[in-house]
């Protein structure tokens, strides 16, 4: 894992700056859920476990994931 030094979050006073930090965060966190999620079904997860892990339902985590981790492992 690579440890990173953050920037100060914007104020909101600034929003312009704070809507790209929001937008840059919401990018980071699809990322590492994405990723974490296809690690999670290589190491034999069920969508039960992963649903349950994200605080969604299994078919919920499912629709939203299942393609892009099965493009990913390359089926």
């Amino acid at each position: 894992m690579r440890v990173v030094d953050l920037p100060p979050v914007p104020a909101p006073e600034d929003p312009e700056a704070a809507l790209a930090a929001v937008v840059a965060l919401r990018r980071l966190a699809a990322r590492l859920e994405t990723e974490a999620v296809t690690e999670a079904v290589e190491q034999g997860w069920t969508w039960a476990q992963i649903g349950e892990a994200l605080g969604i339902s299994a078919q919920a985590a499912h629709k939203k994931l299942a393609a892009e981790v099965r493009a990913r492992r390359g089926r």
